[in-house]
């Protein structure tokens, strides 16, 4: 049944969110994805009565058929709307007074960029931009190590780590594509509020350089989530900071080089670190400051490895088989141990890696996504009102890509898919369907893409099992041109190290060990452990048993089994190398 809007209590609302001085609406009623005549109806009434008022409606921003989650959507993007239209606006014409001629683009959780207006329109998509952007990365990084193109890297599986001062990041990137889900929380997961949109699946955990170091009520060492943040930051910034860090227990094991810390910018208090371990740490624990050190630097890594084992091995991804790509200022600290217990057999570290996110977003192509609910079943699809939906989703993306004109674009896609499961299962998985259903055996090819999908995740799968499809969506990428990922001028012959100092490591204990200028060292340079490798942003930590090998382009790969002393390197290791 039909029933009309009321209007008069649209009317009071409005009047009342006046009253209140409320700054954007949000708008979602139940079966606005099935007939949007009634949200449409809030908008112009909102334009009418409350001109210039920020509103967003669901059907437009995020048409599915979870009410919560549409509604969570709405409601963030809502309320950024006010911010980030001032923040956007201002920033573009501040660039274009400053002289900028070029185009500007703003990073997405799409793994994408889009244009400041568009941006402005639906501002939940710059939540969580950021972490979104080190698979980009790491995809152009390895597709350049390989001698390919990021498109041409269509077969890579990696697994990209992003460690800075006050998170873990981890996605993953499956057969050349980086994974995306639908379960996506601003604030937290459990605790803050789900997005409720697709984005690039990223998990956080509070385990960066500055994550606090501390002892629970039970006795139990802890790190994080709790950070020192960069103010005051760790007791060894010198600023005030009084509670013992990761990058605290770093200085004390000697891993960190005091003095170069930041290329030299920010030497560092050494004593400082050493003091606040010994007091809130190793005294209370009864254990030897570098035991305690080392202790901290150890239950970090396990909170590491618990969440990537959670996006790989929940995904039906194995670890075994995939290379880790360690990103941010911290991850070269324990990438070691971490790629060890997952059992990793390549790691690569970039030069560059506290920049890896924002390297990213230099590689990102203009990427969006056309939503539209539509419930069907395969056992008795109808293929008419399918494909009329592909159209329609079709269309959209087409009109997207035509507003680019002007643009440095290469070339422009268009990829399809359909939120399918088995009959009555609470959740759904994505998996590509062609532009069109022209017969029959289009259907069962669907059927058997999310059987495929859905064995590699759950292990199981249900041969003549009919599919439930919920929301068809295509996908519009336009490739920009992009910067060229080139050689870092090295020597043409090693370097000695710099120094060789004091440090700590489990399996030796604490002795003489050298420290290299990674800037010094010559394309094949092979450091075998323990070193400490130290580049102008991050340090990159050569466990005993473990070997780094310096790229053609500068990078680091780390060979995780060695014989102490050999020369021999993997053959992964020396393709890169060459």
């Amino acid at each position: 049944m039909f029933v009309p809007l009321d209007e008069g209590s649209v009317l009071a609302a409005i009047s009342e969110a006046r009253a209140l001085e409320v700054e954007a609406v949000a708008v979602c009623l139940l079966w606005s994805i099935v007939n949007p005549t009634h949200e449409l109806r809030v908008a112009e009434l909102i334009e009418s009565e409350w001109p210039g008022t920020p509103y967003t409606l669901s059907h437009r921003l995020n048409p599915i058929i979870r009410e919560y989650r549409r509604a969570s959507s709405t409601a963030i993007d809502a309320s950024l709307k006010p911010l980030m239209q001032s923040y956007l606006r201002t920033l573009e014409s501040d660039l274009r007074e400053a002289g900028l001629q070029g185009h500007i683009f703003v990073a997405t959780s799409f793994g994408g960029a889009w244009r400041p207006e568009q941006v402005v329109e639906r501002p939940i998509y710059s939540v969580g931009s950021g972490p979104s952007m080190a698979p980009v990365a790491a995809l152009a990084y390895a597709g350049a190590e390989a001698g390919e193109s990021r498109r041409e890297a269509g077969s890579a599986d990696l697994i990209v780590c992003d460690t800075g001062g006050t998170t873990f990041d981890v996605c993953l990137v499956a057969g050349g594509e980086i994974t995306h889900a639908a379960e996506t929380w601003l604030g937290g997961r459990w605790i803050g509020h789900i997005t409720g949109i697709r984005a690039v699946d990223v998990k956080s955990i509070g385990a960066g350089g500055g994550s606090i170091v501390w002892i629970d009520p039970g006795g139990l060492l802890r790190v994080g989530p709790r950070s020192a943040g960069a103010d005051p930051g760790p007791a060894c910034y010198g600023r005030g900071g009084t509670q013992p860090t990761i990058t605290d227990a770093a200085v004390v094991l000697g891993w960190i080089d005091p003095d170069y810390f930041l290329g030299g910018r920010l030497p560092l208090d050494a004593d400082a670190a050493h003091a606040v371990i010994e007091k809130a740490v190793a005294a209370p624990l009864g254990m030897g400051i570098h035991e305690a050190a080392h202790a901290a630097l150890t239950i970090a890594s396990e909170n590491i490895v618990g969440a990537i084992r959670e996006i790989t091995i929940m995904q039906g991804i194995d670890p075994r088989a995939v290379t880790l790509v360690a990103g941010g200022g911290a991850s070269g600290l324990t990438i070691v141990p971490i790629a060890r217990e997952l059992g990793c057999p390549r790691v690569l570290a970039p030069s560059t890696a506290s920049a890896l996110s924002a390297c990213g977003a230099l590689f990102a192509d203009i990427v969006s996504e056309f939503p539209q609910s539509r419930y069907a079943e395969t056992r008795s699809l109808d293929r008419e009102a399918v494909n009329a939906t592909l159209r329609d989703v079709a269309a959209r993306a087409d009109d997207f890509l035509d507003g680019l004109a002007g643009l440095p674009v290469r070339e422009t896609r268009k990829d399809f898919s359909v939120e399918a499961r088995y009959r009555a299962q609470v959740w759904e998985l994505d998996v590509p369907v062609p532009p069109q259903l022209e017969s029959d055996e289009d259907v069962r090819g669907v059927e058997e893409a999310f059987h495929v999908t859905h064995e590699r995740i759950f292990a199981v799968r249900e041969p003549g099992q009919y599919l439930e499809c919920l929301l068809w969506k295509a996908r519009a990428t336009a490739v920009l041109e992009k910067p060229t990922v080139r050689p870092r001028e090295l020597p043409a012959e090693p370097g000695d190290a710099a120094s060789t100092d004091l440090a700590y490591f489990k399996e030796i204990g604490l002795g003489p060990v050298p420290r290299y200028d990674g800037e010094s060292l010559s394309v094949g340079t092979r450091i075998e452990g323990p070193a400490i490798i130290r580049e102008p942003t991050t340090t990159i930590v050569v466990y005993p048993g473990s070997a780094a090998v310096v790229t053609r382009l500068g990078n680091f790969v780390l060979e995780l089994t060695t014989d102490s002393g050999s020369d021999r390197s993997s053959s992964a290791v020396q393709e890169l190398a060459r």
